[in-house]
């Protein structure tokens, strides 16, 4: 499947949102979605992390599809590495997923309910999926993020404020929101280093 160009091909006036779709990012259309309860205001966002096979990136199906892509479409090979046995059949998706080159995809639509918080709670305000919108970034506990990621995600964020204005100092991560679960986007994740990208986008 062909993929959109890098990151680094953009500025951050590219970065807008329409009808819930992003601008630039490739739209490979999931079906693991449903509508969001009547009348919820989007009001956080939540950064995770994810590789496929555990701490490897990069790595694609037989069609030349990214594992992630593939399991957020519900294509993956489940015989294709053993670790995928292991998550047979699981139905996830994220709204965004951002590759190690800064490619962003959109899985779906921001106004739609994407499931990748799973039980959670911000700000005493349970089940994250209903009000949040979810990134997630390819990496892991164990290893720093790419340059080209933060540079695909702070504008990414800066367009999410815009559309979303009730997002806005609720930017927080899946270890925040079901804290003993989950870990990511884990300690090698730089919170200062995109807050103040954020910071910079949104006073111009």
């Amino acid at each position: 499947m062909p993929t959109s160009a890098p990151h680094t091909a953009q500025s951050a006036a590219d970065f807008t949102i329409a009808a819930g779709r992003l601008t630039p990012a490739k739209w490979v259309p999931s079906p693991n979605f449903n509508p969001r309860p009547d009348q919820t205001i989007i009001n956080a966002i939540i950064i995770h992390n994810i590789s496929l096979p555990p701490d490897e990136f990069a790595q694609h199906d037989a069609q030349g599809n990214h594992y992630v892509e593939a399991l957020f479409t519900n294509t993956l090979d489940w015989e294709a590495h053993p670790y995928f046995k292991t998550i047979e059949s699981m139905e996830v998706s994220a709204h965004l997923f951002i590759q190690r080159d800064g490619r962003i995809t959109q899985f779906v639509n921001f106004n739609e309910r994407a499931w990748h918080a799973g039980r959670s709670s911000y700000l005493a305000q349970n089940e994250c999926n209903d009000y949040s919108i979810g990134i997630e970034l390819e990496g892991s506990d164990f290893q720093a993020f790419t340059e080209a990621q933060y540079a695909a995600l702070a504008p990414v964020i800066a367009a999410i404020h815009h559309a979303y204005p009730q997002t806005r100092r609720h930017l927080t991560g899946h270890s925040d929101i079901a804290p003993g679960r989950k870990t990511d986007p884990g300690p090698f994740f730089d919170w200062i280093k995109l807050r103040e990208s954020v910071s910079t986008l949104m006073s111009r």
